[in-house]
């Protein structure tokens, strides 16, 4: 990557604020916004460097989001340690495969996954149900009640049998496509473990702390997050500040509204890459 003039790290730094906001917002950790915009400025570059990249910023804005979700007690830490050591080794395998695919497949399976997302969050008509226990208690099932700092109470079920296999997966394609996967991880929360959406959204940003870092040591080892950290910083500078302002406002929104734009954001950005992947195939 060359060198970029002092405009550029400003609008580098206005990218990072925007997507910290949005992606704190929706439990995302921001890289399923940041990752689409790299792919797209820097069509030229390995896929391995630009996740090293975006798996570094998502790292940065997961912490920023977990440390102001946990002043307001919304975090699920004991589901989350279970979730994160579940993730760890995909997010390993995950980075070591990104150097092992070209770019073009790699923009492909990345297109493809968001618009699917996009569409089974959009189509979801009945919304996340949450799950309470009800008679006995079923083998894996998890029972979480928990009281916010603001008064609100989770008390939600889980199968910690889902969930295990589940996490992995998602650990090795977050880490794989660079976008620290909080859009995924969310949905698998609300929709497949019945957490309610914003004890998922936070969460999740824990969860993506760890699976993040453990992505990023690969890529620093491996020595593709060298090539690219001077975009990083300006980056990390935004995601800073914007992933604070993002959970100030998640405060503030429902639920369903969260969802509702996570869905739609997805989908754009899907729809973009696959239109590029298009025209390199014309």
């Amino acid at each position: 990557m060359h060198a970029f003039t002092p405009e550029t790290y400003l609008l580098f730094i206005a990218l990072g604020l925007g997507a910290g906001a949005f992606g704190t917002v929706i439990g995302a950790g921001g890289g399923f916004v940041l990752m689409p915009v790299l792919l797209l400025l820097f069509p030229q570059e390995p896929p391995e460097r630009l996740t090293s990249i975006s798996l570094a910023v998502v790292l940065v804005n997961a912490l920023s989001g977990t440390e102001a979700y946990a002043r307001m007690r919304r975090i699920d830490f004991r589901s989350g340690l279970i979730f994160a050591a579940a993730t760890i080794p995909g997010a390993v395998l995950g980075a070591v495969w990104t150097g092992q695919v070209n770019r073009r497949f790699f923009d492909l399976v990345f297109g493809v996954l968001l618009v699917g997302l996009s569409a089974f969050l959009a189509l979801k008509r009945d919304g996340p149900v949450q799950a309470h226990l009800q008679g006995r208690h079923h083998l894996g099932q998890v029972d979480r009640h928990f009281t916010e700092a603001d008064g609100e109470k989770f008390d939600y079920s889980y199968n910690l049998g889902v969930a295990l296999p589940a996490s992995l997966v998602l650990g090795f394609m977050s880490s794989f496509l660079g976008i620290g996967g909080g859009g995924l991880y969310v949905s698998m929360l609300v929709y497949l473990l019945h957490f309610p959406v914003h004890a998922a959204t936070a969460t999740s940003l824990f969860v993506l702390s760890i699976m993040a870092a453990a992505g990023t040591l690969v890529h620093i080892l491996g020595g593709a997050f060298h090539h690219g950290a001077h975009l990083m910083i300006p980056l990390a500078v935004g995601v800073l500040v914007g992933a604070q302002a993002g959970a100030y406002l998640a405060r503030r929104l429902a639920g369903s509204f969260i969802i509702k734009v996570l869905a739609a954001a997805l989908g754009l950005m899907g729809i973009k890459i696959l239109a590029t992947v298009a025209g390199m195939a014309g």
